[in-house]
């Protein structure tokens, strides 16, 4: 019976639909997050009469036909990249983007990557970086002796050292984009890939060329909305309920089947 199939596909489905709205869940509270969202597409379609088909002689034709549905399969985990919002953290090295844009990191292999999580700190040697120590670029070296650092929406990292009043000026900060956002590679620790979907990353300054600002001592929190999460977790639990119900269903019509007298 094609309904034991095509509900099974119902419930692997949803399966799939409650894992991404369990990551959105997890990750209520990481900086920068970007949820996802589910979207799925029908399969395939046996045509028992094709619409069209001529039915007499005198050439009616069959106005819809009958065209039974094999179920559903995953599209796409489409990732939703709305601005989160701002958390204040007192931390004169966190960075948060108002509006559009990336922070750009040197990955060890030499590759860049790309996030939206600027919880930044300096390592030992000045270098200011992301937490797990990747250097954030372009590169920016803050003095030994600074004593409080300044960046501005654009970008601009000045440091006040001791001795000399008027801050010196220790780097610019730049922004990466992409055409297509949600195409980007993400391979975890709050860092994305450039892929053949996303286009080639474009980079600029901050607050210019559709840029957002920047803005220092916070970072952006998860874009992730508790209540809607809940309601969609209830929603593809009472689809998987209802999946489940139409094997049941399908299994006493067999068995029910299976019991007729010849």
């Amino acid at each position: 019976m094609q309904a034991l199939r095509t509900a099974a596909t119902g419930m692997a489905a949803q399966q799939l639909n409650v894992e991404v709205i369990s990551n959105n869940i997890a990750n209520m509270n990481t900086v920068g997050f970007k949820k996802q969202r589910a979207e799925f597409q029908d399969l395939l379609y046996q045509t028992l009469e094709r619409a069209g088909a001529q039915s007499s002689d005198q050439g009616t034709v069959v106005p819809t036909g009958v065209q039974v549905g094999a179920g559903v399969k995953a599209g796409s985990t489409f990732r939703i990249t709305t601005q989160g919002s701002m958390t204040s953290t007192g931390n004169q090295y966190d960075l948060a983007v108002q509006g559009r844009g990336f922070f750009q990191v040197l990955m060890p292999s030499g590759e860049t990557a790309y996030t939206r999580a600027g919880n930044f700190s300096v390592n030992d040697q000045g270098q200011l970086v992301t937490e797990d120590g990747y250097q954030v670029q372009p590169a920016i070296t803050i003095p030994t002796d600074a004593t409080s650092v300044s960046i501005s929406k654009s970008g601009q990292v000045q440091a006040v050292t001791a001795g000399a009043p008027a801050p010196q000026t220790v780097g610019q900060l730049e922004l990466a984009g992409f055409v297509n956002e949600a195409g980007l590679d993400a391979i975890g620790d709050n860092l994305f890939m450039e892929s053949g979907a996303s286009g080639a990353a474009t980079t600029g300054v901050p607050g210019v060329a559709g840029f957002g600002n920047l803005l220092q001592g916070y970072t952006e929190a998860s874009n992730v909305d508790a209540v809607s999460e809940i309601s969609a977790l209830i929603v593809a639990q009472r689809s998987y309920e209802m999946n489940s119900k139409v094997i049941t269903t399908a299994d006493d019509m067999l068995r029910t089947s299976s019991q007729l007298k010849t």
